[in-house]
């Protein structure tokens, strides 16, 4: 037949599968050209490389993700417009409430004054782009590299990081926003590549340093020089525009002033700054060598924050940054209304407490009294409530905050914390007793603490180097003794006491929380406000919950969201109440038997910073703890000093003005509300009699020496512990601590031994005979009432105890 004649038919679906000799003839049989082979099937995938994708299908994939990626960022160019400046360019003031609705305070006007650039002097501007952008006037409006590697280390866990240039900086500060979202991030990067297209490097970095925030309420390089130096922006020095330039990363946290804690990371940054310009060849290295950090001045804060209101914002805004409510720069941008826990009436009562029995005191006469500083916290253990806080005499004149710094030993107000522990975890002496409040330990002066394999080398004085011999734990922890304290830190284990603090409230970063012996001495330099948290658990029962300051946040009426107060049983009930039931005797008639004036149920523990830098009262009923302490600080150098001679007294400890103050505080802050007695679930047996150690056990006073006589040695029946030894200085005349009376006659009557002076402590004497009477000597109504006591056990105290 004929090619004309022939008519095309569908192909001969089993041509596909003919076997290969079977082409041609299947072929021909579809009308093709004979020899000409037709398309074979691809063979199907298997194994292992049906896991894994064709390189087409790779490619089309990138070709795909690529299109969409051109397109996206047409479309993005093109409807992205450079808007107007933001709100925060010219930024509002904050309003802080207390809880009760009453205007706190106004954080003041924004504090901003534009400069040019040629204002400006190459070293401070050199700092700038070392510290931000070193590449900024080389490199494109976007580092596309540095924000990925940004989001990867955030993903990763190394810590959110910026990848952002000067130019996006730049645009986040003046036409958007502080807010960490992905629609202001594509608007940043769209509008930085516009920018970059309009203005010119200068006139973009001209615009970062006069839009940027360096804390202080200071926007601006201009107005951050003024705030920190006093000086200019032309006037300021290669180091003091390093530490400037700093501050860009973290504003406030890197203040040195308001924060000496800080200093530290403050170093490093500036040492980062000033090593980038030696780098990049804009500061020579023998100037670098010989360059000294410039301390900033204080704070000039604005009249609108003076008395406590100033420390009271500062707090807050430090409460609401640190817990990522708000981020510090939206917050300076201001337009917030924001309702703190703050009780006003407390707040009050606090700054009238601190007035009576501390600041009246002071006299421009007496040269130690200008180092006075006080600071104090007041929290309800319930809901983890600030109702109160007192920071200092006034922040326009003292800008650091007492309540919250970090940098002042705790002293023996941690010794609670070693006590909680080993009721927590059922902790037993070296020779196997269990720790109790009736625990026989012993007291000697600089006895050496000793460890299951014997010596630690470790052996801490008592206060006046006292002895004291074989007492219970109540009475040493009626009368701070350190041997005692020592010994049990070592007994429970001071990594176990350091977490049981860190449960209660103590910051895990607190400087100096060390696992050693010496921890339960405290040297540890928690804030009044985190030892503040810590009691408050205690007077909780336990249950712990980080605390509050803010009650309510909202801006152009719509309301922040504030985190979930999460609360949780941090240690045992049993470990929390028997602590308390333990510290009735410091105040019933240990050392800090002066916050009997509050007039209703209190616990609490006095304290002292090593050379007596600082003295602490922290104390609690069952619905307030608050915490007060004494420091001394040089108000030109700003160094800690001693508090001898402060206030008119020979030494100023945590049973005088703290506890005093203390007392008067809670006594106005709870005067409206009725007394509530302890709700106590104490540990089993904690209240039963024990026995001293047994006879020869070395573990109890240390290795025994040629000649010695094991001090451990007592008879099968408790028995009067031997009355401590008289300090080897006596008390100076006037304003001294009563000494240590003698053993008594068959009456048991002694004296404490202090010289005559209006504020001396009465000293603690013991009776052998029948009844055991004290008498504290002179004090003007601290130890002058000793009472008859049960004479083979021990005599009562007087009404203050010597030393803390």
């Amino acid at each position: 037949m004929s090619d004309e004649h022939q008519t095309w038919a569908p192909r001969d679906p089993s041509a596909a599968s003919a076997s290969p000799g079977d082409d041609e003839g299947a072929q021909g049989a579809q009308g093709k050209a004979p020899g000409k082979k037709g398309r074979t099937k691809r063979p199907k995938r298997t194994g292992w490389r049906r896991l894994f994708p064709t390189w087409r299908m790779v490619l089309g994939s990138v070709l795909v993700a690529g299109l969409l990626l051109v397109g996206g960022f047409f479309a993005g160019y093109q409807l992205v417009d450079i808007p107007a400046a933001n709100a925060g360019a010219d930024a509002q003031s904050n309003v802080y409430f207390y809880k009760d609705g009453t205007v706190l305070a106004r954080d003041g006007e924004v504090n901003r004054e534009k400069v040019k650039l040629s204002q400006v002097p190459s070293n401070v501007q050199r700092a700038v782009l070392a510290a931000e952008d070193r590449d900024f006037y080389n490199q494109p409006a976007v580092d596309v590299r540095a924000m990925f590697r940004a989001g990867w280390n955030t993903v990763t866990g190394k810590g959110k990081q910026g990848g952002s240039t000067i130019t996006q900086q730049y645009v986040k500060n003046y036409y958007l926003g502080q807010e960490r979202t992905v629609v202001r991030k594509a608007k940043e990067f769209f509008i930085a590549i516009k920018l970059n297209r309009e203005q010119s490097k200068d006139q973009i970095f001209e615009g970062y340093l006069n839009t940027s925030y360096f804390g202080r309420n200071a926007y601006g390089i201009q107005a951050a020089a003024q705030a920190y130096y006093g000086k200019n922006v032309e006037d300021l020095t290669t180091a003091e525009a390093a530490y400037l330039a700093s501050l860009l990363n973290a504003p406030s946290a890197y203040d040195v002033v308001a924060h000496p804690d800080s200093k530290p990371a403050a170093l490093s940054r500036w040492n980062y700054v000033l090593d980038g310009m030696v780098k990049e060849g804009w500061l020579d290295s023998g100037e670098r060598s010989t360059t000294e950090f410039p301390v900033p001045g204080e704070a000039k804060p604005s009249t609108g924050l003076s008395g406590q209101r100033g420390y009271l914002v500062q707090a807050v805004e430090q409460y609401l940054t640190g817990n990522g409510i708000i981020d510090e720069k939206t917050l300076a941008t201001g337009g917030h209304r924001i309702t703190t826990t703050l009780d006003k009436k407390k707040q009050d009562a606090f700054v009238a407490a601190v007035k009576n029995n501390v600041t009246k005191k002071r006299s421009d006469d007496r040269e130690p009294d200008k180092n006075v500083r006080v600071g104090g916290a007041s929290i309800v253990p319930e809901t983890g409530e600030v109702v109160a806080m007192y920071g200092g005499i006034d922040y326009t004149q003292q800008y650091v905050n007492n309540a919250t710094r970090r940098d002042y030993q705790v002293g023996s107000t941690f010794k609670p914390f070693v006590f909680t522990s080993a009721i927590a975890n059922d902790s037993t002496t070296q020779d196997g007793r269990r720790i109790t409040p009736e625990t026989y330990y012993d007291g000697t002066n600089k006895r050496t603490v000793q460890g299951p394999q014997g010596s630690t080398g470790y052996d801490p004085a008592n206060e006046d180097d006292v002895d004291y011999g074989q007492i219970t734990v109540r009475t040493a922890t009626d009368k701070s003794v350190n041997a005692v304290y020592a010994q049990m830190a070592q007994d429970v284990g001071p990594e176990k006491v350091r977490d049981t603090a860190v449960a209660l409230g103590i910051p895990k970063t607190t400087p100096d929380l060390t696992a050693s012996p010496s921890i339960a001495l405290g040297p540890a330099t928690a804030s009044v406000l985190d030892l503040t948290e810590a009691y408050a658990t205690l007077a909780n029962h336990g249950r712990h919950g980080p605390y509050t300051l803010v009650d309510k946040v909202t801006k152009d009426g719509t309301e922040i969201e504030l985190p979930d107060r999460k609360t949780e049983q941090a240690i045992t009930r049993e470990a929390a109440d028997t602590t308390t039931a333990l510290l009735r005797s410091v105040v019933e008639g240990g050392t800090g038997s002066a916050a009997q004036a509050a007039g209703r149920p209190a616990v609490g523990k006095t304290g002292t910073a090593e050379e007596d830098k600082a003295a602490w009262f922290a104390g609690y009923t069952p619905d307030l703890a608050t915490v007060v302490a004494v420091m001394g600080q040089d108000p030109d150098s700003g160094t800690q000093t001693p508090l001898y001679g402060a206030l008119g007294l020979d030494r100023v400890n945590g049973g005088g003005v703290p506890a005093e103050t203390w007392a008067a505080y809670t006594e106005a802050a709870l005067r409206s509300s009725p007394a509530q007695e302890f709700d106590l679930r104490t540990a089993p047996g904690s209240d039963d009699p024990q026995e001293p150690g047994e006879e020869g056990t070395d573990t109890i006073d240390g290795p025994d020496t040629p000649g010695d006589t094991d001090s451990s040695s007592t008879p099968s029946t408790p028995t009067t512990p031997s009355a401590p030894t008289t300090p080897a200085t006596p008390a100076p005349p006037g304003n001294g601590d009563g000494g240590t009376g003698t053993t008594g006659d068959a009456t048991g009557g002694t004296d404490g031994g202090g010289a005559t002076g209006d504020t001396g402590d009465g000293g603690t004497g013991t009776g052998t005979g029948t009844e055991g009477g004290t008498d504290g000597d002179n004090g003007d109504s601290d130890g002058d009432t000793g009472a008859l006591g049960g004479g083979l056990i021990e005599g009562v105290r007087g009404a203050r105890e010597q030393g803390e």
